[in-house]
């Protein structure tokens, strides 16, 4: 079973939704069919390298609000986060771009570590507070995933995997994708926003069923009809 997930580095919602959606197949029987892909998404793809604002001062700006309200906000969101495990600390969160960092991601993924790589940035971005855009923090996160740090540096330095992210993120807008985390289940059903362990425990459980349901003919002749057909035995018409 594959599960496609669109998300961002950025994003406190995909963050808290990555771990419901493992919590979910920890708890799946056949947990160890379920394949977890993450795609590239860019919350705010004109987003500034180098913070000139801290991240309670970014949201009270963007949703034209106090700052102390977006305090309020983020606290709750920290809440949240603790639910499922995670510590977020938003008073020294660096909120950047995150282009270099899904195209490191992608490159990662050519190592088997696509999903070690976008565990280790969703913590470096929201509980280490690292400055997830610089390339020397990409570097040494890339290293401690197994990755060769003079590849990776060359890497980031030329415009390798670009394309591939940028494939994604048209592939968000083609299926309609309007926000994250956004998640696909066998490229057949979609799940938005993180949602509770149940609710992707209720898909993994169906996607699961269709899967290995046999197929079950139903014959469409008419009740009352003569039909020949043959058999080992040989060939004959029955009404």
């Amino acid at each position: 079973m594959k599960v496609e997930v669109w998300s961002d580095f950025v994003c406190p919602f995909c963050y808290i939704g990555k771990r419901r959606l493992e919590h979910a197949v920890e708890n799946f029987s056949a947990k160890e069919k379920v394949m977890i892909e993450y795609r590239s998404y860019e919350l705010d793809p004109n987003a500034k390298h180098n913070p000139e604002q801290n991240i309670h001062e970014m949201l009270a700006g963007k949703y034209n609000m106090s700052v102390e309200k977006a305090k309020s906000m983020n606290n709750d969101l920290g809440k949240q986060a603790a639910e499922v495990g995670l510590t977020y600390n938003f008073d020294a969160m660096q909120h950047t771009n995150t282009f270099d960092a899904h195209r490191l991601t992608k490159y990662a993924e050519t190592h088997g570590l696509g999903n070690e790589m976008t565990e280790r940035l969703l913590d470096a971005y929201f509980t280490d507070s690292k400055l997830i855009s610089d390339h020397a923090t990409l570097v040494e996160l890339a290293k401690e995933v197994g990755m060769d740090e003079k590849e990776v540096t060359d890497m980031l330095k030329a415009d390798d995997f670009a394309k591939n992210v940028r494939a994604e993120e048209e592939q968000a807008r083609q299926i309609g994708v309007q926000g994250v985390p956004f998640f696909v289940f066998n490229e057949k059903y979609a799940v938005s926003g993180a949602q509770p362990p149940e609710v992707f425990s209720e898909v993994l459980e169906k996607v699961w069923e269709e899967e290995n349901d046999k197929p079950v003919l139903q014959s469409l002749n008419p009740k009352k009809s003569e039909t020949t057909y043959c058999t080992d035995d040989g060939c004959e018409s029955i009404d």
